[in-house]
């Protein structure tokens, strides 16, 4: 046997290995194959190819582990029993830039699927080689690196702490800074994960100097960056007033703004999100959005979006409008209660109504005036549907019906409270008898109005327990009228009146 015909076993041998992985990684692109390559033990064929002499072998067998394991976390677990990741970690350190990319997208895609498998990935002692692979010459290893660190400290504060015990955070934020918009996205998404979990975790990245660059990319034209950029800042402005002060204190203010009016749906919800992460903490930090024009711009926003886009921005404008009298009255002004009763009426999803429900009782919970102006917009009988609705669902039951109290405490405006008189519960009925018994005794032309429009005639019909708050409400409001006209309009007056026709004997002469 000539050495010619030798050397061409071997090189068919690296043909078949070749075309092997390149199929398999194929093949694991397509959900459907995925149960046969899996039963055809294709981890256990895998595994060696990493080891194989041809780079291009290595990589195409790590990127097929990696579409496995990205598919579901049983075929992830069968990469960290099949004890594949110790020489993917050792390899990342070793071996050249594609290879290392193959191996952070294993990584990654073993890590996203829950805290155990992102733990294994921790226990094999990859965190120290991701961070390594952060300070690499090329734009891609980086990126893979930072998917990877970012997927594992999504699940939890100890994963998220171990990702930046290992000195991940500084060069995330050197990340950030670089001129690849991938490279930016991945890196901002990665800061967002790691500061999502606690304060401290949020006060890290701050200190790394993340916000004043993640906040001066605000307005860069790719949406996809601009998503991860909102959501990190919303993550480190969530936790405290101290972190949200530093977020308002890196210039984010009126430029976010903006963002309310992005093509992008997510960016529109990003934004309103931040927004509201801001608003929540303190009245100043409310006013200081009021002042840069963020109530009517959030208001617009709700206006021009639909169904989720809409949930942070409706949830803005409770928390502004929960922390004075003269916030809410700014959300008033700017329009925002008709806007908040067209998402009432409009949105099909519970959680969406729930939270306008919520939104319009801080509203309306402050003043008479602040109650009328939720109560002339027709809201009132809309909240009790909901309340009373075996459809809707508890949180929206409780939700409608807390603001209905918060508004009826304080509403005056009769014209809005008496179709109550004849929908609502008994435990609604009390404080809608409580308004009017606040209102009557002082008012000579709603006790004229009240007895015309059948209120009164209403409320004799209305049983109440002897002694109990509901009973006191109808005393007061029966002793703004003469005796017999409150007599007249009581149950069974009129019967009372024909016997007395009938035995009433006419005067003969």
């Amino acid at each position: 046997m000539s050495q010619r015909q030798v050397l061409q076993v071997f090189e068919q041998y690296q043909k078949a290995r070749t075309q092997f992985v390149q199929m398999v990684a194929e093949l694991a692109t397509r959900p459907q194959n995925i149960e046969t390559l899996q039963n055809a033990g294709v981890m256990s064929l895998l595994r060696p190819l990493l080891l194989d002499v041809v780079p291009t072998i290595q990589q195409t067998a790590a990127l097929a582990l990696g579409r496995l394991a990205n598919y579901n976390d049983e075929l992830a677990e069968a990469v960290v029993k099949g004890d594949i990741l110790p020489q993917l970690v050792y390899s990342l350190a070793e071996q050249n830039r594609f290879y290392k990319k193959a191996a952070a997208f294993v990584l990654r895609a073993v890590g996203k699927h829950s805290p155990q498998l992102a733990q294994a990935i921790i226990d094999c002692g990859a965190l120290d080689t991701l961070v390594i692979c952060l300070e690499d010459f090329d734009p891609g290893v980086k990126e893979a690196a930072a998917w990877a660190l970012g997927y594992i400290a999504r699940h939890n504060a100890e994963l998220s702490q171990a990702v930046v015990d290992a000195g991940a955070v500084p060069l995330l934020v050197l990340c950030i800074q670089e001129p690849e918009i991938a490279l930016r996205r991945i890196a901002a998404s990665a800061l967002s994960d790691i500061s999502k979990h606690s304060p401290e975790l949020a006060q890290t990245v701050v200190d790394a100097g993340a916000t004043a660059h993640l906040a001066q990319m605000i307005l860069n034209p790719d949406a996809k960056l601009k998503r991860q950029i909102l959501s990190a800042l919303s993550q480190i402005a969530k936790h405290s007033i101290d972190l949200a002060e530093m977020v308002v204190e890196a210039e984010i203010f009126p430029v976010v703004l903006t963002c309310l009016k992005d093509k992008d749906e997510y960016v529109k919800k990003n934004a309103s999100t931040l927004i509201r992460e801001i608003a929540k903490h303190t009245p100043e930090l409310s006013q200081l959005i009021v002042n840069a024009g963020g109530v009517a711009a959030v208001i617009d926003c709700i206006g021009s979006c639909k169904g989720n886009i809409r949930l942070p921005g409706i949830m803005m404008l409770g928390y502004v409008a929960a922390h004075s009298a003269n916030l809410a009255m700014v959300v008033i002004i700017s329009k925002g209660v008709p806007q908040l009763s067209v998402c009432l009426s409009e949105e099909p999803e519970d959680h969406i109504k729930a939270a306008g429900a919520w939104a319009l009782g801080q509203i309306g919970k402050h003043t008479p005036e602040h109650a009328r102006a939720v109560a002339v917009t027709n809201t009132l009988p809309v909240l009790l549907s909901l309340y009373m609705s075996t459809e809707s669902s508890e949180d929206l039951q409780v939700k409608s019906k807390k603001a209905i109290k918060s508004i009826l405490q304080k509403c005056t405006y009769l014209p809005a409270l008496e179709p109550f008189l004849y929908d609502a519960p008994p435990n609604i009925l009390k404080h809608v008898i409580g308004q009017f018994s606040k209102v009557l005794p002082h008012d000579s032309k709603a006790r004229r109005l009240f007895v015309t429009s059948g209120g009164l005639k209403k409320l004799q019909e209305i049983k109440a327990e002897p002694g109990s708050l509901l009973q006191e409400y109808i005393n007061i409001i029966n002793n703004c009228y003469p005796e017999e006209i409150v007599r007249y309009y009581s149950p069974g007056y009129s019967e009372t009146l024909l016997q007395r026709v009938d035995s009433y004997q006419p005067l003969t002469n």
